[in-house]
């Protein structure tokens, strides 16, 4: 759906949605790794969640897999898995507890159905805004009382709807929930990627190959290195507790509407995107903290990929090229609708990240950018992200004698 077909929104829902995905740009867009929880039994909320999977559902009914199908792509892409295994615990010098079994091919609408529930754990702080407005006289229950529950619940369906039709992969691993410790699984949406093969004209075989070679370096990342799952599980606990602080902000009547403004007045001459605008500074240096880790996290597959796929690809430097050209060729109506939501930060994490792995790399070996999979303390900032010269010096202090003649 082009944004010009859009559902037509009025103000305070635009600013309800806005509001909503900051929660969900802190972990980077809803690509890598999912918050699941069970949500409480609650009264009637802002969204109407069956109501927004049906909406997505409906904007992705074509190309469903039949069981023959999902069979026989299951078996491959855990074929495509398994090869990739010993080759990226070569690379990142690690290996994984288990085998990856948890492999499945998906169509649009299992990656909805699959993904719903995650959703609403995100926007979990906006329907608390909105159950504690009931019969309310707050800004809360001014601002949110004319919210029009259809519209708002078919906007989070648009949303759901356009992230099925862009997904290629998705490493999944159950964050905040805790009802399990089991590692993540690893999604392929079948759909996507025969339309990206066709539209750039790819070699199937290496292209996926070259989606798992990213998809198998983000299960090293989680599973590899044992701190980094209750790190960012931590993170994450962190930052939706401090978004709960909001509520009460807008309880708060003609003051919650003045804090709320001088938090966006005192960033205007910022570089910062208008989500973090928003944001208290505890709530800045929160959501910092899992750019960064994000960014590491997406910019190191990435590499990896890159890196590995070089020497074992045939037709690499054909996919790496086309590939590169889609994602800066998209359209302006596209363009548009990730500015809006946030989406944006997950592109940016890709490119920052990458380029920072790649300059430590370059200037200091592979060995080197592995550090930062040490402990916490070695993770690098967003400061570093952008400038790689200092995390080297903070992390590998001066290059030995021997580097620095390479």
């Amino acid at each position: 759906m082009s944004i010009s077909s859009m559902p037509r929104r009025s103000g305070p829902d635009r600013r309800l949605i806005g509001f909503g995905l900051v929660a969900g740009a802190a972990v980077g867009g809803w690509v890598t790794a999912r918050a699941r929880s069970r949500p409480a039994e609650r009264r009637t909320g802002l969204i109407d969640w069956a109501q927004a999977a049906a909406f997505a559902t409906n904007l992705n009914r074509g190309e469903a897999l039949s069981a023959v199908e999902r069979t026989r792509l299951d078996a491959s892409y855990r074929d495509l898995v398994a090869a990739c295994l010993p080759i990226v615990s070569e690379y990142m010098e690690v290996s994984i507890p288990s085998p990856v079994e948890r492999t499945f091919a998906f169509d649009r609408v299992d990656w909805i159905n699959a993904n719903i529930e995650s959703f609403q754990r995100l926007m979990a702080p906006i329907e608390e805004i909105g159950l504690s407005a009931e019969g309310g006289s707050s800004i809360a229950a001014f601002a949110l009382g004319g919210i029009n529950r259809t519209v708002v619940s078919a906007e989070m369906g648009l949303l759901l709807g356009y992230l099925a039709k862009k997904v290629l992969g998705q490493y999944d691993l159950a964050l905040l929930g805790g009802e399990s410790d089991d590692g993540g699984k690893l999604y392929y949406v079948e759909p996507n990627i025969r339309m990206v093969e066709s539209t750039l004209r790819l070699p199937s075989d290496e292209f996926r190959m070259w989606l798992a070679l990213h998809e198998t370096t983000h299960v090293f990342e989680f599973e590899g290195f044992p701190w980094v799952r209750p790190y960012f599980q931590g993170l994450l606990n962190e930052y939706f507790e401090l978004m709960k602080s909001d509520v009460d902000v807008l309880q708060s009547g003609v003051k919650g509407i003045r804090v709320l403004a001088d938090r966006v007045r005192s960033n205007d001459d910022d570089e910062r995107s208008w989500i973090e605008a928003m944001m208290t500074p505890a709530q800045r240096g929160v959501f910092d903290r899992i750019q960064a880790v994000m960014s590491v996290v997406e910019g190191y597959s990435n590499h990896v990929m890159n890196a590995v796929g070089r020497d074992l690809l045939k037709d690499y430097d054909a996919i790496a090229r086309k590939f590169e050209q889609r994602q800066r060729q998209r359209g302006v109506g596209e363009q548009l609708f990730a500015r809006l939501t946030g989406l944006n930060l997950k592109m940016e994490q890709y490119r920052l990240g990458e380029r920072f792995v790649n300059a430590v790399v370059d200037e200091r070996g592979k060995s080197a950018a592995l550090r930062m999979w040490s402990d916490p303390r070695s993770l690098p900032t967003m400061v570093e992200i952008r400038d790689p010269a200092a995390w080297m010096a903070r992390v590998l202090g001066a290059p030995a004698m021997a580097d620095a003649a390479d």
